[in-house]
């Protein structure tokens, strides 16, 4: 069982595959809504509900959560941190270089159309 949070913490939270810092700014039944401040994890590439399958009829291009986005994130997977809070564009800058060097090593046909998606991310963000 989760920790019991109250607004204004800062927190971690997962939200589909991607992790973030982010503060919390209402609590529901079931969920914390979270304003993203920085990434921790970059969310995968492809099909949310085939993961790592690069046969399937639509692969998607996951982006980050923004800064200041809100997410509702469950109660479940929203744990507490207690570190200073990286700044947004070099913790995206980071997430997105640690997930590019994992889909290199792993070689697959998944991890090659990630990295496609990856690198067409990365000019948007970081234009």
């Amino acid at each position: 069982m989760s920790d019991e949070f109250k607004v204004g913490d800062i927190v971690t939270g997962i939200y589909k595959t991607g992790k973030y810092i982010g503060e919390i700014t209402a609590i529901k039944p079931d969920h914390y809504l979270v304003k993203v401040k920085a990434v921790l994890r970059h969310p995968m590439q492809g099909d949310i509900h085939s993961p790592k399958d690069a046969n399937v009829p639509f692969f998607q291009e996951r982006r980050a959560l923004a800064f200041n986005e809100q997410t509702n994130v469950p109660k479940k997977m929203v744990r507490a941190f207690h570190d200073e809070v990286p700044e947004y564009k070099a913790s995206l800058k980071e997430a997105v270089e640690k997930t590019k060097n994992e889909l290199e090593a792993e070689g697959t046909e998944w991890a090659h159309r990630s990295l496609e998606n990856m690198k067409v991310l990365e000019k948007d963000y970081f234009k």
